[in-house]
């Protein structure tokens, strides 16, 4: 009867055990048993993601044997706790599949008696898929971290609020607030002016409805100051549903100074033009009329004056193409540094006006100081020659006497010039104008109204300044501030 009764319960757990396999075998998740490292049940499921053709060829391998090098201190730490009949919270594992090949999985592992002997059954997932879709997600969000956070323009992230989520460097540069100055607050009370607020909440709204905007606008700095932006929003829409905005913003500053600057060369080219054909034909005109009035007969006895006007008239054209051509070259060269010796500068400078018209009245006065000066000799040149060029035209005939004085004290950092005459003077009204394009301050000006133009212009060459100082009736002094550019002259040059 007793080994009736054992047969009996031997027949049931062989029935509770092939159910139980059955089980096992009919679920949609890898199930394997091991004891002593050792594995001795695999179901079907498990030997596929291993890459086996059957369980039998997993049956009696190593677990570790399995288990990628990064994992194996994990996994025997794991196991020892298993034995210790502590079950292990589920963990990503890498294993290496039959054909040497790897594979993420989830371990979910517990331990229980096989046959009597403690054993670990663990169910193993296989998340290959969703760690590649992990590593997908990953390098898009860094990916979007880098362009954001890295970007030269300003960038901004807001809610569906228009509270900030984000700003990266380049708008905390660009506006002058940190991050958390701004987060979770709405961005529009900080960077909209007053006048624009209204705009400001507009292209929140349209970004909101799904419309992606640009418009070209100001916006305001920490410190109060406006400077003009374009501005890019762009809605970030999740399953159809706007939840919130990004902004990005380009300082223009420097673009519309830039425009600013084009104008007014545009401005000046159109009204060079105009002039250099004006103040060409005039003088061509008058020559040909007088050509003609020779031609005529009974004209012999003023002949030789005509010749002298045609003289006067040619000097004044040649005169008038020089200072085009000195413009011309200002503009086209670059600045080459070389020692300058000032005593000979302003001697030759004069020598070179000995044609002038009452050059030989001026009385001359000449202070030269300092050390040595490095300066760009050609621009200098054409400066001292406007200069003193201007002063001995506009000498005043009504003093007994005339006079220039030039004084020069050079320093290391840089060489002080000051200009100054004792002649008509500038008015008030026209001193601001000496420096414009074609701009005569004198009706006994014949000159092109060109030269102080150069003269500027040389000038910021040479990353100098210029000031005027007149009273009319008194004379007029030129202040000018040159930088000694000894420091960028190597050596070699400086010992030649």
């Amino acid at each position: 009867m007793e080994l009736e009764n054992l047969k009996i319960e031997e027949q049931i757990e062989k029935a509770t055990e092939l159910r139980y396999s059955s089980l096992l075998e009919s679920l949609p998740l890898g199930i394997a048993i091991h004891q002593n490292d050792v594995l001795v049940y695999v179901n079907s499921y498990a030997a596929n993601i291993m890459g086996a053709n059957s369980p039998a060829q997993l049956i009696g391998k190593s677990v570790l044997e399995m288990v990628h090098p990064d994992y194996q201190k994990m996994v025997i730490e794991r196991i020892k706790g298993l034995m210790d009949g502590k079950p292990a919270a589920a963990a990503a594992e890498k294993f290496i599949r039959i054909d040497g090949t790897e594979v993420m999985v989830e371990i979910y592992a517990v331990p229980f008696q096989y046959n009597g002997k403690p054993a670990v059954q663990i169910v193993v997932k296989d998340i290959s898929q969703q760690e590649e879709a992990n590593q997908a997600i990953r390098k898009s969000e860094t990916l979007f971290s880098q362009l954001f956070h890295n970007s030269p323009f300003g960038k901004v992230m807001l809610d569906d609020t228009g509270k900030v989520v984000l700003a990266n460097s380049g708008f905390e540069n660009m506006f002058g607030y940190r991050q958390d100055e701004l987060k979770g607050k709405e961005l529009n009370q900080f960077i909209v002016p007053c006048d624009l607020v209204s705009e400001g909440n507009d292209l929140n709204s349209l970004i909101s409805a799904k419309r992606i905007v640009r418009i070209d606008t100001q916006r305001k700095h920490k410190d109060g100051t406006l400077f003009p932006v374009i501005v890019y929003g762009v809605p970030i829409q999740l399953e159809n549903k706007t939840i919130g905005i990004f902004g990005s913003y380009v300082d223009m500053t420097e673009q519309k100074k830039t425009e600013e600057e084009l104008k007014i060369r545009n401005a000046e080219l159109d009204n060079f033009v105009y002039k250099v054909s004006h103040d060409l034909r005039a003088p061509l005109s008058s020559v040909l009329g007088l050509v003609n009035v020779a031609k005529l007969e009974g004209n012999t006895d003023s002949l030789e004056d005509y010749i002298k006007i045609i003289g006067q008239k040619v000097s004044q054209l040649d005169g008038f193409i020089s200072d085009v051509l000195s413009h011309s070259k200002n503009l086209k060269l670059d600045v080459k540094i070389e020692l300058i010796d000032l005593h000979k500068l302003v001697s030759q400078t004069f020598t070179s006006l000995d044609y002038m018209k009452g050059v030989d009245q001026i009385k001359k006065n000449i202070r030269i100081e300092g050390v040595s000066f490095f300066s760009d000799p050609w621009r200098l040149g054409e400066i001292f020659r406007n200069l003193i060029s201007n002063a001995i035209k506009y000498r005043d005939l009504e003093k007994d006497t005339q006079s220039i004085s030039i004084n020069i004290h050079t320093t290391p950092q840089q060489s002080s010039i000051l200009f100054s005459d004792n002649g008509i003077g500038i008015d008030d009204t026209n001193i601001k104008k000496v420096f414009d394009m074609f701009y005569r301050a004198s009706a006994q000006s014949d000159g092109s109204g060109l030269g102080l133009y150069v003269v500027k212009n040389a000038m910021e060459k040479l990353g100098g300044s210029i000031q005027v100082n007149s009273n009319l009736g008194k004379g007029t002094s030129f202040e000018l501030k040159i930088p000694n550019q000894t420091l960028i002259v190597s050596k070699p040059s400086l010992t030649a």
